[in-house]
């Protein structure tokens, strides 16, 4: 089994993000199966590896490099096109292309769909991203009606929901790092995401989302959009409300009949599985499994099955054309 080395730019400060954290805890996943380490590759941190330092070693055939951070991801390919790569999707939506020598890895179907159109000639794989077993219902009175965070709201649920919402109810507004996220969600009754302008607005889609499923792990009701890999688990009227639905006033509406109901919310367990840590340990244990052999293989046969390119969609464009013609003007009589 091959050490991975789990690519990150930094560890902290500008670094510090949900994507980030995501990672780290696929990180720590698998050293539960097999040798891993994170390296970085725009800052030095003490007590850490930097790439630059870490190409300079030999036996590097026996090591896999896990890259995941989107903008950077052209480059890294490029500085490691002589190695084993995995690619990490958690968003899609970017304009690089992959060679079909570098497996992906995606953290929903929705970007494994993406990928699958994209990199045609790619191994690819499903591992959802983690819902830590502290994201449960603990039954606390929810004393905070509406809970939203601030990062990646749109400004309608900012400027117009939330001040329309303040008027009638008791909101949280949550601007900074929450170092207590599952107590958080045990006491709101209704949580609020709205990620659709954001992603739009960055040019990729939403990877996965954690905040949601984390929301509803803990019995919080979830107003969300469903844009990009949210659309794997949410499912409005059933396990949560479509945001954004029509008019303010709607919302409102639906809101503060939430709120009202007194009938608890619980998402069953059968539902969470997939995304516990069990099952992403069993699952990452079969594509690492995989990976290896692939890797093997690599070594003795260069890929040799056509890329989907551009000039090669356009010849088979031409192709069925022509053959549309021929059929149409020279059959045989």
């Amino acid at each position: 089994m091959r050490k991975l080395y789990f690519l990150v730019p930094g560890t902290d400060g500008k670094f510090a993000c949900g994507g980030l954290w995501a990672e780290l805890k696929t990180l720590n996943l698998v050293q539960q199966i097999c040798s891993a380490d994170v390296v970085t590759y725009r800052q030095r941190e003490t007590g850490k590896l930097f790439i630059d330092d870490l190409l300079k070693e030999k036996n590097l055939n026996e090591v896999i490099f896990v890259i995941s951070w989107g903008f950077d991801v052209a480059q890294l390919v490029a500085k490691l096109q002589q190695y084993n790569v995995v690619y990490h999707a958690h968003s899609a939506g970017y304009s690089f292309r992959l060679p079909a020598s570098i497996p992906i890895i995606t953290v929903s179907r929705y970007t494994m769909g993406f990928w699958g159109e994209k990199s045609p000639n790619s191994l690819i794989y499903y591992l959802p991203n983690q819902i830590s077993d502290e994201f449960q219902n603990l039954g606390f009175e929810r004393d905070i009606d509406v809970l939203v965070q601030t990062r990646k709201s749109s400004e309608y649920l900012i400027k117009e929901l939330i001040p329309a919402l303040q008027k009638r109810c008791k909101v949280l507004v949550v601007n900074s790092y929450v170092e207590d996220l599952p107590g958080l969600f045990n006491r709101a009754k209704v949580y609020l995401y709205d990620s659709a302008e954001y992603w739009a607005q960055q040019g990729v889609s939403e990877g996965f989302g954690l905040q949601p499923m984390e929301a509803l792990a803990c019995g919080c009701q979830v107003f969300s959009s469903v844009n990009g890999g949210l659309a794997d688990y949410l499912d409005p009227g059933f396990n949560c409300y479509k945001i954004a639905g029509y008019s303010q006033e709607y919302d409102v509406q639906r809101i503060l009949k939430v709120i009202e109901s007194s009938v608890a919310f619980s998402l069953s367990e059968e539902f969470l599985a997939e995304y516990r840590t069990e099952n992403i340990i069993k699952r990452f244990q079969v594509i690492l499994d995989e990976l290896n052999e692939f890797f093997d293989h690599k070594i003795q046969q260069p890929s040799n099955i056509k890329s989907l390119t551009r000039i090669r969609m356009a010849k088979l464009l031409a192709q069925k054309i022509y053959g549309k013609v021929r059929k149409k003007y020279f059959k045989s009589k």
